[in-house]
């Protein structure tokens, strides 16, 4: 029987722009006919991975570089120093060998080559430390090999960056183009923070003063510097999906996995992409929140929303919250689809509907109290 976890999200930013296009507005979405603010799900994916990053052990953490020949050689030269002069050439042949494509560095005009400019992966190659720490070991232990690029081969060394994987990647996968064995699918989803009404973007006119000209008396008063900002507030809803099967299967335990949907949950809720964030200072809390253990399949609720949500007097927390109960339990009557366990948490007396979804679990607590629900319901 599978399981998953459903984490949905109803969050109120103030004036912000957390995540911008490139023209430097806050990116939106049409949605049910209306032009909504939006959050790309790259952009909280990342804000979420360097969350519970900083809570992880480092050993247990993944890298995401083009620089992987340095850093395999630095790895290699931390094991055995001897082995410092040819351990950039050693590391390319383990690297290729596995099956990563390296290329020549884009080498700018004026530089010359250093050992700054060793060979770099043709992609960002996403890999955990305790995976380049097996590379370097295998290595280390046939260096000597008269035919090196054989012996390393006849390790199969594909297989040593496919166990061990970290946290970050067993959740947000490993897109290898080639080869594609080195693949590793994701056991997370993430949506687009999507608005749940009609946003209206609006410009900060802005000047800057140059301190030392207006210590002169005689200088003209003019602004050292005139620019705008695009900005635009709203209420959002968040939603990530867990396979929970999945996820044990790329970290090969459950008691690991069982951690790591603590760790996200945890994360995902209290984590905001910091676009903007000094000038605008606007980390928040979640209004409400639903966490579902489901046997069936994830079920997003962002239908919700399609009829755009319309603020009443005291804004959009309240009206967003009774729209979103009387969705999902409507979707619940309607399909007979029913969540083994569910959690919420809201932070608001406006909030305080979505209670009839669940049982109530302090916001902090939400993470364990998972996990609780997901051993029962196994």
């Amino acid at each position: 029987m599978a399981l998953y976890v459903d984490i949905h999200v109803l969050q109120t930013l103030p004036p912000s722009n957390p995540n911008r296009d490139d023209t430097g507005a806050p990116k939106s979405a049409s949605y049910g006919g209306v032009r909504r603010m939006r959050i790309s799900s790259q952009a909280v994916k990342r804000a979420t991975r360097k969350d519970f990053e900083a809570r992880l052990p480092e050993g247990n953490r993944g890298i995401r570089t083009k620089l992987i020949v340095e850093l395999l050689a630095e790895e290699i030269t931390t094991r055995d120093p001897e082995l410092a002069e040819k351990a950039a050439g050693l590391a390319e042949i383990a690297l290729t060998e596995i099956g990563f494509k390296l290329k020549e560095p884009r080498k700018k005009k004026t530089e010359e080559m250093t050992e700054a400019q060793l060979k770099e992966a043709g992609f960002l190659v996403f890999i955990s430390a305790k995976q380049l720490e097996h590379v370097a070991e295998a290595v280390v232990s046939i260096a000597g090999a008269d035919d090196f690029k054989k012996a390393f081969k006849d390790l199969k060394p594909k297989n040593l960056v496919d166990i061990d994987h970290s946290v970050d990647i067993a959740l947000f996968g490993r897109m290898v183009a080639e080869p594609n064995s080195l693949n590793v699918d994701a056991a997370c989803q993430v949506a687009h923070a999507l608005g749940v009404g009609a946003v209206e973007s609006e410009f900060d006119y802005y000047t800057a003063v140059d301190d030392y000209k207006n210590l002169d008396d005689e200088a003209d008063e003019g602004a050292g510097m005139i620019g705008t900002i695009e900005f635009a507030s709203a209420t959002l809803y968040r939603y990530a999906t867990i396979n929970l099967d999945l996820l044990e299967e790329n970290l090969g335990s459950v008691e690991v996995a069982d951690e790591a949907v603590k760790l996200f949950i945890d994360s995902f809720i209290r984590s905001m992409p910091t676009g903007k964030v000094t000038t605008f200072a606007n980390r928040t809390l979640p209004d409400a929140v639903l966490v579902q253990v489901r046997n069936d399949q994830p079920i997003s609720l962002v239908g919700a929303f399609e009829a755009a949500v319309v603020a009443d007097q005291q804004g959009f927390v309240g009206p967003a919250v009774e729209q979103f109960v009387s969705y999902e339990q409507n979707m619940r009557e309607g399909t007979g689809l029913k969540p083994q366990k569910a959690l919420v948490a809201w932070t608001g007396d406006r909030a305080a509907k979505v209670q009839e979804l669940g049982e109530r679990v302090p916001l902090v607590g939400l993470g364990e109290a998972a996990v609780e629900a997901i051993r029962e319901s196994r």
